[in-house]
């Protein structure tokens, strides 16, 4: 057999060659458009299993996100993120040291009393 004769052709194994790899070819456009669609609406799954008050938006956000990529950016970080939390914890960057410091307790008092005995 040289190195440009062609093996398969005009016999049966051709044409099974052939339709193997339409399959492979229609199965592996299909994995990736379901592999993106999982990937895409990833921010809902998370927003409905935390039941996110913002669940509206965040679909909203997913699907303008297939045509402004950045938009499903801003899905992912709104469903992700707790906003509440994130808000309290930057009230309380902002405010810093200003924050009221707590009264001393009853045993911080008796503490200091036996002390100074």
């Amino acid at each position: 057999m040289s190195l440009l004769s062609m093996p398969f052709v005009d016999t049966n194994v051709d044409t099974v060659l052939s339709v193997f790899a339409g399959v492979v070819l229609i199965a592996t456009i299909a994995a990736v458009a379901i592999g993106f669609w999982k990937i895409h609406e990833l921010p809902i799954h998370k927003a409905s299993t935390k039941e996110h008050h913002q669940i509206g938006l965040i679909t909203a956000l997913t699907w303008i996100g297939f045509v402004w990529h950045w938009v499903w950016v801003l899905a992912v970080i709104i469903a992700f993120v707790d906003g509440e939390k994130a808000l309290c914890r930057l009230r309380d960057i902002w405010h810093g040291d200003r924050l009221p410091v707590a009264p001393a307790t009853s045993t911080d008092a008796m503490t200091t009393d036996t002390e100074e005995k």
